[in-house]
């Protein structure tokens, strides 16, 4: 507790770690890019990460010197969860779009920064990743029978970047209605085709 001021009560203050306090700070941050560029798109004010996270500003800008530095360590951890499901032996295609389908649907203004950047070299480690998750997903669905032969990783690859573009430029509202309907096109489109 910090000396109180002249007329107020004792001021609370968040306990300095130093650098032990490096790992949670950025999991934070994460956290809190993922809320507040959901709700408020990459108009958000950089800061407002920051403050809803619990740390300063030089904290934000040590772990992330900009946007797109923040919106790829947001879809890292987007792309570790899709990682571990694809490493279950028993999910199938349609679980792993329903949650691409259910980050997509926070992380519009996120996929467009990342998209203005295909050539950075962080974008494209990440990109490699999302192929190699999509490539287990499609072998392991074509060898269920659940995916017709005419498909491969890049066609699914490109209906969630379609879908992630459609999202974009959706009124949040009507984000999920979108997202199952655009899935069902792709479905069907996907489903093995009769001899």
């Amino acid at each position: 507790m910090a000396e109180s001021r002249k007329g107020q009560g004792p001021t609370l203050r968040k306990p300095n770690l130093g650098p032990s306090a490096g790992p949670a700070n950025r999991r934070a941050l994460i956290a809190a890019a993922r809320e507040i560029f959901a709700e408020d798109g990459l108009a958000a004010p950089f800061s407002a990460v920051a403050k809803r996270a619990g740390v300063g500003q030089g904290s934000l800008y040590r772990h992330f010197p900009d946007r797109l530095a923040l919106a790829i360590a947001v879809f890292d951890a987007n792309v570790d969860e899709l990682e571990a499901a694809v490493a279950g032996s028993a999910t199938p295609l349609d679980d792993l779009l329903d949650r691409v389908i259910a980050q997509a649907l926070v992380s519009t203004g996120l996929i467009d920064l990342i998209q203005a950047h295909p050539h950075d070299p962080r974008v494209e480690r990440l990109g490699a990743r999302v192929q190699a998750v999509t490539a287990t997903a499609v072998e392991r669905e074509r060898a269920a029978g659940r995916l017709g032969d005419h498909v491969d990783a890049d066609d699914v690859l490109l209906a969630i970047s379609m879908l992630a573009g459609v999202l974009g430029r959706t009124d949040a509202a009507d984000r999920p209605v979108t997202a199952r309907r655009a899935w069902a096109l792709f479905h069907a489109a996907f489903a093995p085709r009769a001899g």
